[in-house]
């Protein structure tokens, strides 16, 4: 990222010790451009943030699943036992198992959901990984359209190509970056811009594949995240609203009336993530519409810091 901009302060004790430079963008109804700050039109790696995009790619070439596993296909889920067996799910339903994912093995993102698989005698393992519900739709449109599944995270495969091809006409901007993302798939960049006008096309749309999406995550916000997530918090607190949270901070939230909003902190600082969020929305005057749990959206924003057991401090937005 270049020229990013002090977007969040760590506010301790009234005194300024730290501070966390980022990038964000907001757009109008209309899809034009509201405000900004930083660098929006500079690529990113948008990480977790391209699921929706990406499972949009598959859903036109085929895919035909369930709301609350198309949900799932655009998660980076807790790996609680309802993702679980959600994943186990799309992959029975292609005559596949656990073994054709390609995702590292790994814990649950949730600790909860961690601790029950350690008492259980448990290992890390793909399934839980948090993207194996995009692993196992992309293997199952493999197996629709009689395609390779060994290959399937290679960059010249078709699904990747197809996938690729929805990305750039989504964001309307170049590809330039080729990357391999955490899970091994590849990752492609975007801008904030780009990114915002993806999940705007998203949630404005009003029929095929864009709509069945949007609709998914609308109806199973629990599925694409977590059950105590910031992100189904956001998302409960402000109705018709999608979006989606990736590594390294980026963070991407799109509204039914056009609005949208995308960020990245520069450092990665996750805290900092649903602190700027908020505060980009309130600027934006989304906590004003009708049918909006303000304080519910405010709430996603608190990052308080502690000293002695107490509250001292905060992480505090600047947008």
């Amino acid at each position: 990222m270049s020229s990013p901009d002090v977007v969040a302060e760590i506010v301790r004790s009234g005194f300024v010790e730290g501070r966390h430079h980022g990038s964000v963008v907001a757009l109008a109804p209309d899809g034009s451009l509201d405000w900004s700050v930083g660098s929006v039109d500079a690529p990113i790696l948008p990480r977790s943030c391209s699921k929706p995009v990406q499972a949009l790619a598959m859903v036109r070439l085929g895919l035909d699943l369930p709301s609350d596993l198309l949900a799932l296909a655009c998660a980076s889920h807790s790996g609680e036992p309802f993702h679980v067996d959600g994943v186990r799910r799309i992959l029975a339903g292609a005559g596949l198992d656990e073994g054709a994912l390609q995702t590292p093995p790994d814990w649950p993102l949730d600790d909860a959901a961690k601790e029950q698989v350690l008492r259980a005698g448990g290992e890390r393992s793909s399934v839980l990984m948090n993207c194996s519900g995009k692993h196992a739709a992309m293997l199952a449109t493999c197996v629709l359209r009689g395609w390779d599944t060994a290959t399937y995270l290679a960059p010249e495969h078709p699904l990747q190509v197809a996938i690729a091809e929805t990305i750039a006409e989504l964001t309307g901007g170049p590809i330039e970056v080729h990357a391999v993302d955490g899970c091994g798939a590849p990752l492609l960049s975007v801008s904030l811009t780009g990114l915002a006008r993806a999940f705007r096309t998203l949630a404005v749309a009003d029929s095929g594949p864009e709509r069945e999406i949007a609709e998914a995550i609308r109806a199973h916000r629990a599925h694409v995240s977590g059950t105590t997530r910031d992100e189904r918090a956001l998302l409960t607190a402000i109705p018709g609203a999608i979006g989606k949270a990736g590594a390294e901070a980026c963070y991407v939230v799109a509204l039914p009336g056009g609005r949208a909003v995308a960020l990245k902190i520069e450092d990665g600082g996750t805290r900092a993530r649903p602190v700027v969020m908020a505060a980009a929305l309130e600027r934006s005057g989304v906590l004003d519409l009708p049918g909006v749990d303000g304080e519910g959206v405010r709430a996603t924003g608190r990052h308080p810091l502690l000293g002695g057991g107490r509250v001292v401090g905060e992480v505090r937005a600047c947008v």
